[in-house]
């Protein structure tokens, strides 16, 4: 199985950029690329070359979901899982977002001390079993 390194987090409120940071990095050991919105994410993605992606689904300007499609579009995500961070986690709203192409839905506020294992989890079951 590949080893989980880079991860790209797309946020815009500060104060979550921070927190996450300090739980992926500190306490998971991975490399964070924190992009404040949709535009960053998509000048950053070469330079970066994230293992998966973090995506805040309400941000202004370009959300989520609109972040998704662009980069669908313009890059190759078959082996990208994207992760949206949301507090909308009504069971409707996770069939949409998974139905967009999110791979898993990580409810906000998140356990800072839990986000890396949650992360980890996501990352192991689209591996598959050990070959």
């Amino acid at each position: 199985m590949t080893e989980l390194k880079r991860i790209m987090h797309v946020e815009d409120d500060p104060s979550i950029q921070a927190v996450a940071k300090v739980a992926l990095e500190v306490v998971g050991g991975f490399t964070v690329e924190t992009c404040s919105g949709g535009e960053e994410a998509l000048k950053n993605f070469h330079s970066f070359q994230p293992q998966l992606i973090l995506l805040d689904v309400m941000m202004p300007g370009m959300d989520g979901p609109s972040t998704l499609k662009k980069m669908q579009a313009d890059f190759d995500l078959s082996t990208i899982p994207v992760v949206f961070m949301t507090a909308k986690v009504q069971a409707n709203e996770i069939e949409s977002y998974k139905a967009l192409g999110a791979a898993d839905v990580v409810v906000k506020p998140f356990d800072p001390m839990t986000l890396s294992d949650q992360i980890r989890e996501i990352w192991q079951k689209l591996q598959g079993p050990e070959s």
